[in-house]
């Protein structure tokens, strides 16, 4: 059996083409990978059967004798990996060349892909605040590499041939190592180690991954960390601040033994009402008031709901032991207390707080034990 009878059955596609680039032979392989009968394709182009961008032309050049070519397909391109041998007459110049080749799509295709994963994942590396790192089923470091790495003043693999149980002993989370290895992805948890805080996503590996167990990803939030205790001093003192506003905006003055006064100021809603009310009933229990008078005399305008709460607070004094009186009501507030049929029969109302005064210095005068 000679050569040319092998190459006919060879498991590679083997094309033979003369120095017009006509295609001189064309085996069952060829057949197969293109789909295209022997007797269809041999007299033909070789560009005409196998169109690819620049034309064959390096088939017969010299230099490089190995090629991936991109041929058009029914959906995606064939990537045709091939080698050539050329083949010269006595005189030395060439009279064929012999093509050999088979279909690498799957395969390039997929190195392809491993070489862009390969150049993200450096690129992650190289301008993220982050470290990746993998370890044993005993824990054993087998790489450590970022720029979170750098940042934390370690070179890259610094603890490569080390135990993470040893290296983080006194710090870290250890527990989420271990459930790690366990078999169990852990999300995000917070640490403060070298100095900086970070946030460590704990990624569990299928058996035989390259002897690595639990894979880490560590990110470096010690900005975001201090920008988030910066916010929340911030939010502290506003509520501190809001506070004090709170307790100036309602304060609670004695203005005579066992007499409290309240001057209310500006827009009274509801919320600011429960806490006047709540303030108001603390201070009437503690100091154990006799009287307590509400001024309403910067208040201009009440909606019936806050109305409804000043009343109330009235009758929850009263059930303290001790007597509300209203002084300085607006024309406004008046017609919105009408309006809702409140009955201040009982309620000592006075058009200014001296009268009030006067009226509780009088009460209290009147009450006093005669001496005997």
């Amino acid at each position: 059996m000679d050569e040319r009878t092998l190459l006919q059955d060879a498991p590679l596609v083997v094309i033979d083409v003369d120095p017009a680039f006509r295609v001189s032979g064309w085996n069952r392989r060829a057949e197969q990978t293109f789909k295209t009968p022997r007797a269809a394709a041999v007299g033909r182009p070789l560009g005409e059967l196998l169109p690819v961008s620049g034309g064959w032309g390096a088939l017969f050049e010299d230099g490089a004798n190995t090629r991936v070519w991109e041929l058009p397909g029914t959906s995606e391109p064939m990537l045709f990996e091939s080698w050539w041998q050329v083949n010269r007459g006595a005189d030395h110049r060439p009279e064929s060349v012999t093509l050999y080749g088979h279909d690498a799509t799957a395969r390039v295709v997929t190195e392809r892909r491993a070489l862009l994963e390969s150049q993200m994942l450096q690129a992650i590396k190289e301008y993220l605040d982050v470290a990746l790192w993998a370890i044993d089923r005993r824990g054993t470091f087998l790489y450590q590499d970022g720029k979170g790495v750098r940042t934390a003043g370690m070179t890259s693999h610094h603890f490569v041939g080390q135990n993470i149980f040893d290296v983080y002993r006194n710090g870290g989370d250890l527990d989420g190592v271990r459930r790690a290895l366990q078999g169990e992805p852990i999300s995000g948890l917070p640490a403060e180690v070298h100095g900086m805080h970070w946030q460590t996503w704990y990624i569990p590996m299928p058996p035989n991954a390259a002897d690595a167990a639990v894979v880490g990803i560590t990110l470096d939030v010690t900005e975001a960390r201090r920008s988030e205790l910066e916010l929340r001093a911030k939010l502290e003192l506003i509520e501190r601040q809001q506070e004090v506003i709170r307790e100036l905006s309602t304060p609670i003055i004695e203005v005579w033994d066992g007499v409290l006064t309240l001057p209310i100021v500006g827009l009274v809603d509801s919320v600011r009402t429960a806490e006047i009310m709540d303030n108001l009933l603390t201070t009437v229990a503690r100091t154990r008031a006799r009287y307590a008078i509400l001024d309403l005399t910067g208040v201009e305008v009440v909606d019936t709901g806050t109305a409804g709460h000043l009343i109330g607070m009235i009758q929850a004094i009263r059930l303290l032991g001790a007597e509300g009186i209203l002084t300085g009501i607006h024309p406004t507030i008046a017609q919105t207390i009408v309006a809702l049929g409140v009955d201040l029969a009982r309620v000592a109302v006075f058009a200014k707080l001296r009268d009030a005064l006067k009226h509780c210095i009088v009460q209290m005068g009147q009450r006093k034990p005669q001496a005997k």
